[in-house]
């Protein structure tokens, strides 16, 4: 499965979900196109190469829908998740009651200041040297890390080598690993890419503007 189809396949079972929240139980390909901007063909393509199946006219059973799609991804139940870095991200993520609506329970964080941890919590906190037992006790291969860049790399590998197997990475910097995926998330690149892409729209649209009222 490419990764583009498997991108969609997360995004049909969040609508899914959400529209079964609201109290639907079938879903149409219309919908699902609806929200992600594409074409309902598309939908109906990806579903039958999945080999996901609906009535004709007659859309999709949610449950179904929501079932097919977790055994397609392999999902068969609760990941667990950590976070290593529990700074203002770590702390957010940690905080975050939306991940249990999609079978994502953050387990533990950790970190190295003494003032952040925090065994006994609800979701405790543990200093870094505890990584490895949790990780082989809760058989955890999922990991976000947020720590300062000249800490990143570094703290990458011990994760790694304490067997996970994909990180989810708010640091900085470009990690050089092998034996595990890595998902970049850069806040600030993707902020100001933004708000560099609303400053040129918005000035062609003005220029545009000025233009046609010159012209008329």
């Amino acid at each position: 499965m490419n990764k583009d189809l498997l991108n969609r396949l997360i995004r049909y079972k969040k609508i899914a979900t959400k529209m079964k929240e609201l109290g639907f139980i079938r879903v149409f390909s219309v919908n699902l196109a609806d929200a992600l901007g594409i074409n309902p063909v598309k939908v109906r393509k990806d579903f039958s190469f999945l080999n996901i199946k609906g009535k004709n006219k007659g859309g999709y059973d949610i449950d179904y829908l929501i079932k097919k799609i977790d055994e397609i991804l392999g999902k068969d139940g609760v990941e667990k998740v950590i976070i290593v870095g529990v700074g203002n991200i770590g702390s957010a993520l940690i905080n975050y009651p939306g991940f249990e609506n999609v079978g994502i329970k953050i387990v533990a964080g950790f970190d190295i200041d003494p003032k952040k941890i925090k065994e006994d919590a609800e979701i405790p906190i543990y200093h870094l040297d505890k990584m490895k037992e949790v990780l082989k006790k809760e058989e955890i291969k999922i990991g976000v890390l947020s720590v300062p860049e000249v800490a990143a790399q570094r703290v990458a590998e011990l994760m790694i080598s304490y067997g996970i197997k994909g990180i989810l990475n708010f640091s900085p910097v470009r990690l050089k690993v092998k034996d595990c995926i890595v998902n970049d998330v850069h806040i600030e690149a993707e902020l100001e890419n933004l708000i560099y892409s609303v400053k040129f729209e918005f000035k062609n649209f003005a220029n545009k503007e000025n233009k046609d009222d010159h012209t008329n």
